[in-house]
C-alpha cells in the first residue's frame, strides 16, 4: 500500500521526523458504538485483517462505545507496535467553548492515554467543537503545552464545515485536519485541501462512504436498528447531520447511487471506487472508512491498490453532485 505523510507540523518541529500511513486506514467509530451491535469477536476480526491488508492509520475516540474503540485499539496496538493510532477529544460534555478547558483536556488525555496503554498518544483531534473554539489562542497554546509535557506528539481537528478547517489550518503547529470529503461531499476540494497541501497540514478524509450509503447495498426498503445512527439522526436528533449519509437526504443519495452506479470499472466494488476517487484527490493524507468485519476490512484495503478513475469518470461524478446533491449540502459544510 502507497504511504503519504500525514503529520509535518507539531509545536517542536526540531525533534519530530514527518509521520507517513498508508493511504486507506481503519476508522474505529462502527466498532464502538452508534452503528448497530458488533461484538467483540468481528471487531477484533476486522481490526486484524486490516493489518494483514497492510493498513497503519487507526482512528477513534475517547466517546466511541464509552472508551470501548480505544480499548479495542489499544490492545491491537500492542499486538502490533509501530502503527499510528490517532484518538479524539471534546465531545463528552456540553459543547460550549468553556468546557474546552486545561483541566477537561488533561482528564480526558489520561482517560486515552490509559484506554490505549501509552504514555504519549501519536495524534490527539479536537472532536468538531464549536466554531469559537478554532480562534482560541488559549486552547491551541494549551494544546502546545500538552506536546511539550509528552501526552501527545502531534495534534489536529475532525471538523464540520470548510470554514472551520481553514481556521485550523492556519494554526501553525496543526497538525491534522479530519473532514468529510466523498462524491457526496465535494467543496472542499474548493479550498480545504489546496490550503492544507500549501500549508503541509495533513487531511485524514472521513465519512467516505457517506454511511454506507456509496457502498451501493441500500435500498428504499433498508431498515436500520435502533442503536445505529442511520436511524437515529437522519435529522440531526443527536448530533450534527452531516455525519449521517454526509447530510445527504437518504431518497436523493439512492438515486445518485444509481446514477454513479455505472461508472464503477470492472473489478472494482461501489465502495472500493468511492474510496478511490477520494484518493486520486490532491492533497488527502489517508481515508478511514470503517468496517463490522474482516472481509469489509479487506476490501477496503484494496482499494488502495486499485487503478486512478479515469479524468471522463471524475467528470460524470462532479456532474452527478452537481445535479443531485449539490443543491443539498454545498452551502451548508
Amino acid at each position: 500500500m502507497e504511504e503519504r505523510t500525514l503529520i509535518t507540523r507539531t509545536p517542536r518541529d526540531e525533534d519530530a521526523s514527518p509521520v507517513s500511513v498508508g493511504t486507506v486506514g481503519f476508522g474505529a467509530w462502527q466498532i464502538g458504538a452508534s452503528w448497530g451491535e458488533v461484538d467483540e469477536a468481528d471487531a477484533n476480526a476486522a481490526l486484524e485483517a486490516a493489518i494483514e491488508a497492510g493498513v497503519t492509520f487507526f482512528d477513534t475516540a475517547d466517546v466511541y462505545g464509552d472508551g470501548r474503540s480505544e480499548r479495542l485499539v489499544g490492545a491491537l496496538l500492542r499486538r502490533h507496535p509501530g502503527i499510528t493510532v490517532a484518538t479524539k477529544m471534546g465531545r463528552r460534555m456540553e459543547q460550549t467553548p468553556e468546557n474546552y478547558s486545561p483541566e477537561h483536556f488533561r482528564a480526558w488525555n489520561d482517560d486515552s492515554r490509559a484506554n490505549l496503554g501509552v504514555d504519549t498518544l501519536d495524534l490527539v483531534q479536537l472532536h468538531c467543537p464549536p466554531t469559537p473554539v478554532y480562534h482560541s489562542e488559549a486552547v491551541f497554546d494549551d494544546l502546545d503545552a500538552m506536546v511539550a509535557e509528552g501526552r501527545m506528539r502531534a495534534y489536529g481537528v475532525s471538523v464540520e464545515t470548510c470554514e472551520q478547517a481553514l481556521a485550523a489550518i492556519g494554526r501553525p503547529h496543526t497538525a491534522s485536519v479530519q473532514i468529510i470529503l466523498n462524491p457526496f461531499r465535494q467543496k472542499p476540494l474548493e479550498a480545504v485541501l489546496p490550503e492544507a497541501e500549501k500549508a503541509g497540514v495533513g487531511i485524514i478524509a472521513r465519512v467516505p462512504l457517506a454511511s454506507g450509503l456509496l457502498s451501493g447495498k441500500y435500498t428504499a426498503g433498508t431498515r436500520f436498528s435502533e442503536d445505529d445512527h442511520r436511524n437515529f439522526n437522519r435529522h440531526g436528533e443527536a448530533f450534527d447531520v452531516g455525519e449521517t449519509f454526509a447530510g445527504v437526504d437518504y431518497e436523493t443519495g439512492l438515486a445518485a447511487v444509481e446514477r454513479l452506479r455505472p461508472l464503477v470499472p470492472e473489478g472494482m466494488t461501489m465502495a472500493q471506487f468511492a474510496l478511490r476517487w477520494i484518493l486520486d484527490q490532491s492533497g488527502v493524507s489517508v481515508v478511514i472508512p470503517g468496517a463490522r468485519n474482516a472481509a469489509q476490512a479487506a476490501a477496503n484495503a484494496a482499494a488502495a491498490d486499485l487503478a486512478p478513475l479515469s479524468e471522463e469518470v471524475h467528470a460524470e461524478v462532479a456532474a452527478v453532485y452537481d445535479e443531485l446533491i449539490r443543491p443539498q449540502v454545498h452551502h451548508r459544510w
